[in-house]
């Protein structure tokens, strides 16, 4: 392949970037990036009721957050209408397309016709060949194309193999509207060509659309581009992709505490494989990438999954950029866990000491925040359930006895503080979890943290001290 490759990704602004888009975008620029070609950003604004500013945005931030860079400016589509109005204008000079001025009512007849057949609802060619001097008056006319009435449309599809449509199951479909606003049809093809583009990939619910581009294109001796249409994404259960499922905006996975690693890695796998590997750096993904690895059957959407991989790139992740992710989410979720939009120094320095142990068992950031309570929560603790049940009387006594212990230390590290409660819990006769679980339940306020003579280290002296004395007052 050459350096001519040129892919697009080219959503309509009517909502989030969800995960299906996220996955087609994906694919478009490995693919690009695979050819050292260039992967480039369309916006398809043409529905001027349903686009929003607020959709282009999280179009724009989820591709940037997912790392998905795109070559040169954002096209938007609306801004080119004239640009397509003018190659709908050749195609009437050329004969390739002509004016149509069936009435609404003529095309609900047509379609009631065909719902009472049991049909699809197809234009039945009445103004195909007829001269623009009948018609009604009053009546605005759209523009249609002149299709092909018999033989087939081909295309060779990089996914689904040679798909056939006949051409009698095609009817003329409209180019200009009567208000002489652009289709989405004509708009995509004169933008594709436009643009350069080489290689379109996207959702298998356009393959019929490409049937009916590629007739454009022939009407206009216009290059067809090659074409990809990949499965869509189903939920685990196999049904079709919904919210319950993870049919998502990428800023809530953003807000659910995954990483956009990790989310490009899950991304890459549903629908696509390379032999039994599960783990790819962005390196390894761009060199493997090949359409011809692209199932044809929908994918499936898996949340522990994700999760699963999420929390192989926690803990493969470096201490500081872990900090720095879950600050990027603390506007989201940081109030109602009464934490302040950006970290302090000392709560960063302590975050960043204590991520080697958060680390190890969180599957998301949302976890690993919450795992870190210990570092955040304000004296005295709030105890949930499990820890207020290890919190006995007994247990307070011997914590009271393990407090003079501690007060007492020279030094304190984990190893120091470890051996303190070790040598505590032998001369009581204890085992050393009697110790150190109603130990972690003061500290913590939860039954399980990370190693606990870490999480002490980490507290440093006068808060585990103080927050020992808080329980035992509290009793």
């Amino acid at each position: 392949m050459s350096s001519a490759v040129v892919t697009r990704f080219a959503p309509s602004p009517t909502g989030y970037l969800h995960i299906g888009g996220a996955r087609t975008a994906l694919f478009n620029w490995l693919y690009a990036r695979r050819f050292g070609g260039r992967m480039l950003l369309r916006i398809e604004d043409t529905d001027r009721e349903r686009s929003t500013q607020g959709a282009i945005d999280a179009i724009l931030d989820g591709l940037s957050w997912l790392g998905l860079d795109w070559d040169g400016e954002v096209v938007y589509q609306f801004a080119r209408a004239e640009r397509h109005r003018e190659v709908a204008e050749s195609l009437l000079a050329s004969d390739d397309a002509y004016r149509c001025y069936a009435s609404p009512e003529e095309l609900a007849a047509m379609r009631e016709s065909a719902r009472a057949e049991g049909r699809p609802m197809r234009y039945d060619g009445r103004w195909r060949d007829r001269d623009p001097s009948e018609a009604p008056a009053g009546v605005k006319p759209v523009i249609r194309l002149r299709a092909p009435s018999d033989g087939e449309t081909i295309v060779e599809d990089g996914v689904q193999g040679r798909v056939t449509w006949q051409n009698r199951d095609l009817d003329d479909l409209v180019l200009l509207r009567s208000d002489g606003n652009p289709t989405y049809m004509l708009a995509v093809v004169v933008d594709d060509h436009d643009m350069g583009v080489t290689q379109v990939i996207r959702g298998d619910d356009h393959l019929t659309n490409a049937a009916r581009q590629a007739q454009i294109y022939g009407a206009l001796g216009w290059a067809v581009p090659a074409m990809a249409h990949i499965p869509l994404i189903h939920g685990a259960d196999g049904a079709k992709l919904s919210k319950r499922h993870g049919a998502l905006g990428v800023d809530a996975y953003r807000d659910l505490g995954y990483l956009p690693a990790a989310l490009r890695n899950y991304l890459v796998r549903l629908g696509w494989s390379h032999g039994d590997q599960e783990v790819f750096s962005t390196e390894e993904m761009i060199a493997a990438f090949d359409l011809r690895a692209i199932g044809r059957s929908p994918a499936r959407f898996d949340f522990a999954k994700l999760e699963n991989l999420n929390g192989l790139y926690i803990r493969g992740s470096a201490d500081a950029a872990l900090v720095d992710a879950i600050e990027a989410i603390l506007p989201a979720l940081g109030p109602a866990r009464g934490l302040p939009a950006t970290l302090p120094p000392e709560l960063r320095a302590k975050l960043t000491e204590a991520m080697p142990g958060l680390k190890e068992r969180a599957k998301t950031l949302v976890e690993l925040l919450d795992s870190a309570y210990y570092l955040t929560a304000a004296r005295p603790l709030a105890l949930d359930d499990k820890a207020a049940g290890l919190l006995s009387p007994e247990a307070r006594e011997r914590l009271a006895g393990v407090l003079l212990a501690l007060e007492s230390l020279p030094d304190w590290d984990a190893t120091a503080t470890e051996g303190a409660v070790r040598q505590f819990a032998e001369a009581a006769g204890l085992k050393l979890g009697q110790i150190a679980q109603p130990l972690r339940a003061a500290l913590t306020g939860r039954a399980t943290s990370p190693p606990l003579f870490d999480v002490m280290a980490v507290l440093g002296r006068d808060e585990c001290l103080g927050r020992l004395r808080d329980q035992l007052v509290a009793a």
